[in-house]
């Protein structure tokens, strides 16, 4: 999530634009996503629904008649992030009285009410069970006086609408699932996107069929535990590894990317489907949280860190080139030293491509927010946060490194916002790569890049002539 600067005489706000829009312009919409992928999609869903009905999405703030904030509740800075948000909000509404302002997501899902009580001047506020409500809420709120209008729903109906086609012209992301069936004690998901729910296997296949002839050649599939995608359907075994070579089956598809898996659910036959299905990249994010035993049994993971390396075995032997990525947590109530040096033992062991590492944070409503007697002091925290960041960039840095000399194949994305003389894509492996080429390159083109240098973040390289 990139970092905004905010003064109090400048309102200009530009964001990238989500979707494409329809139709005659009877207004003009801007969202403000914060959180995951599942959450820039559900935007992407929003801007979608209101393109439909005519309105114009813009990436500039002072331009929208309408501003839709899309929210997170997995951290807490992520509350913090949204209140900071409205505040400015508030200040443009005082000098464009006619902005409606709608309040929607993880967040506005679980505090609801706290959203209105602290932002009376929000027009209306939905959850994450009825978004497809949007647009009715819009036009509810125009019409009754007394705001906000607030409709949280506690559940959700078949919610597979066709995904929206999204990232750009040739990648999108298609949603197989929502909700969890986890009982991780440090996450709000199974509470604000509740049980699982998973996509038909055909209506998946039907949406991917209709967004490759569209021209999209990259789909990423969603889900909060991808891997147990499916047993909802069966009442007994997952479908993920059936799902992954049905896609892959799919004329014009070249790239399969997937997230989030769960360890404790990837098995052996979709290893052995990512191995053989030539579409699905190579690349496995694999979340780690901890690498003590003890820590893991406390957070409710369902494996030990001697399953969790196995399961990276399996995976190495079987997929050529693999990349792998993970989560981190630090500072988990009651993580001792010996805890965290376990956690560096398999950090270093794993020898990851990249990681996202977090310090703890207290969700309500989970139980680990219950162990406030047991929280590592923040000042510790920051220590041995740093001392991972020392080993993940050691890891991340050999990875990229060992790629100079080789020609990799890159999926084109543009050209790089902060050299215009240089492209950006990513290889089969997700790597971002910086790299020199002619000027018949295009956007969601693929081809042959030789590797001239690495950091421990992106690659840099030449088009192959």
């Amino acid at each position: 999530m990139s970092t905004e600067t905010w003064r109090a005489t400048e309102t200009t706000e530009t964001v990238r634009t989500t979707g494409r829009t329809t139709g005659t312009s009877r207004g003009k919409f801007f969202i403000r996503t914060f959180g995951c992928q599942m959450n820039e999609h559900d935007s992407e869903r929003l801007a979608q629904i209101f393109s439909e009905k005519g309105m114009e999405q813009t990436a500039c703030i002072d331009q929208a008649d309408l501003v839709i904030v899309n929210t997170c509740c997995v951290r807490e800075n992520a509350d913090n992030k949204l209140y900071g948000y409205l505040g400015r909000l508030k200040f443009i509404r005082e000098t464009n009285p006619n902005l409606v302002i709608l309040v929607g997501g993880c967040l506005a899902q679980k505090d609801s009410q706290l959203i209105a009580a602290k932002a009376p001047f929000v027009d209306a506020v939905f959850g994450t069970h009825n978004l497809h409500r949007a647009y009715d809420l819009f036009e509810l709120a125009q019409s009754n006086p007394a705001k906000p209008v607030v409709e949280i729903w506690d559940a959700q109906d078949e919610w597979w609408a066709p995904s929206p086609k999204s990232k750009s012209p040739w990648s999108a992301w298609v949603t197989i699932q929502v909700g969890c069936n986890n009982s991780c004690t440090f996450c709000i998901v199974p509470f604000v996107r509740g049980a699982e729910v998973s996509k038909p296997l055909d209506t998946i296949v039907d949406e991917v069929s209709s967004l490759a002839s569209e021209g999209v050649v990259e789909v990423t599939l969603l889900g909060q535990n991808v891997n147990s995608y499916g047993r909802d359907i069966t009442k007994r075994k997952p479908l993920f590894d059936q799902l992954l070579k049905a896609v892959g089956s799919i004329n014009g598809i070249q790239r399969i990317r997937f997230t989030s898996p769960h360890p404790k659910d990837i098995s052996h036959s979709t290893i052995r489907a990512m191995a053989d299905t030539p579409s699905v990249c190579e690349h496995l994010h694999l979340p780690l949280q901890s690498g003590s035993n003890r820590i893991l049994a406390a957070m409710h993971r369902g494996y030990t860190r001697e399953r969790y390396i196995e399961r990276l075995s399996d995976a190495r032997q079987a997929i050529s080139d693999l990349a792998v990525t993970t989560d981190i947590i630090v500072g988990f109530p009651t993580e001792t030293e010996k805890d965290f040096e376990e956690t560096l033992e398999v950090v270093a062991e794993a020898e990851y491509d990249g990681a996202y590492s977090f310090i703890f944070s207290p969700r309500p409503a989970t139980k680990a927010a219950e162990m406030d007697g047991d929280f590592v002091p923040p000042e510790v925290c920051l220590s041995r946060y740093e001392r991972l960041q020392v080993v993940l960039s050691h890891s991340s840095y050999k990875k990229h490194h060992e790629r100079v000399g080789r020609l990799e194949e890159v999926l084109v994305e543009g050209r790089s916002q902060r050299n215009p003389n240089l492209f950006t894509g990513r290889t089969r492996q997700n790597k971002l790569v910086h790299f020199g080429g002619d000027d018949l390159v295009t956007a969601g083109s693929t081809l042959l890049v030789r590797i001239t240098d690495a950091t421990s973040h992106y690659l840099l390289g030449e088009q192959e002539k």
